[in-house]
């Protein structure tokens, strides 16, 4: 079995995308349209990563899984069962819509899908921001009132970040990306997104954006305020601790040698910095997110000093 799997990025046009992924990630994307997601690895029925090279190559992720369910997600996991984690890359050349995504006592109702998701921050311009949560003390009456009279800066929290930070945001807390952040997003397997305010934009298509004003003040956490982000530091870290995924900081100098075990769990392995290589010369630089299966041990010298995460703990 291929050491690691590597996947065909699927590239989204957005409103407030860019062309950033070119210069950032050296990445060739589709002529003259703004491209605001790179969806890395996706195992959905709309959308299908393809394996790239190896034994696999030309095939979907869902065909290797269910084929290969054991030796890839591990002995337990059910050949039918969806890979469980979605990874984009987001360039956020402008500000993304106010948002939620339903926490999972809520989606149900909703005909939703729950979605907590990791926003790690690869590179940010002077002055960029996230919202996540609430201003302290903001009531469910106060935010609707906000709502009606185009005051939400009054509500939500917005704070300032730059390179190395990342934010946990669990569903139901309200957040929105300011531009001129590029962003890789580690979450759950779910593409469900209620969007309660969009700055008075136009799509693409040049007619408002679908709101879901109702569905979105039934998602969101009125107890959830001004939660902190995880500061970039180069030393190793838990970054993310949730029971739906945990992510590990891990910065490597020149020479330095990251191994996984087989056996032990299915892995994704982000490059965020630098450069690493197999001993059997496969290479992955930044940008690049890599599935590495259960039953394969895989390790990798970084060529120059590098900066990785590595996301566990999905498949309980």
């Amino acid at each position: 079995m291929n050491s690691f799997l590597r996947l065909k990025p699927l590239y989204q046009d957005r409103v407030w995308g860019g062309r950033g992924l070119e210069t950032a990630l050296g990445r060739a994307l589709p002529l003259s349209r703004p491209i605001g997601e790179s969806w890395e690895i996706v195992d959905r029925p709309e959308a299908q990563s393809v394996v790239v090279g190896g034994e696999f190559d030309g095939q979907t992720l869902r065909a290797v899984i269910a084929a290969h369910a054991a030796e890839v997600m591990g002995p337990q996991w059910p050949a039918d069962k969806p890979f469980p984690i979605l990874v984009k890359w987001l360039d956020c050349k402008e500000r993304l819509s106010l948002q939620v995504h339903p926490p999972a006592a809520v989606a149900p109702a909703l005909k939703g899908e729950p979605k907590t998701e990791n926003w790690y921050i690869a590179a940010a311009a002077p002055g960029s921001h996230l919202i996540v949560g609430l201003k302290k003390g903001v009531t469910r009456a106060q935010f609707e009132r906000a709502l009606g009279d185009l005051t939400l800066d009054t509500c939500f929290h917005r704070f300032p970040v730059k390179a190395g930070d990342s934010i946990l945001v669990h569903s139901g807390q309200i957040h929105a990306i300011d531009g001129g952040n590029l962003i890789l997003e580690i979450q759950q397997n779910s593409d469900t997104t209620y969007r309660v305010y969009d700055w008075g934009r136009v799509g693409l298509d040049g007619k408002p954006r679908q709101m879901h004003v109702g569905e979105s003040l039934q998602s969101i956490r009125w107890d959830d305020f001004e939660p902190a982000p995880v500061r970039g530091e180069r030393v190793s870290a838990v970054i993310a601790d949730a029971k739906e995924f945990r992510i590990r900081r891990v910065p490597l100098a020149a020479g330095e040698t990251l191994a996984f075990g087989a056996g032990e769990q299915v892995r994704i392995l982000s490059v965020v910095e630098g450069r690493l290589v197999t001993p059997s010369g496969e290479v992955l630089t930044r940008g690049d997110n890599v599935i590495l299966p259960y039953l394969v041990k895989n390790s990798f010298i970084a060529e120059a000093a590098s900066l990785v995460l590595a996301t566990e703990n999905f498949c309980s």
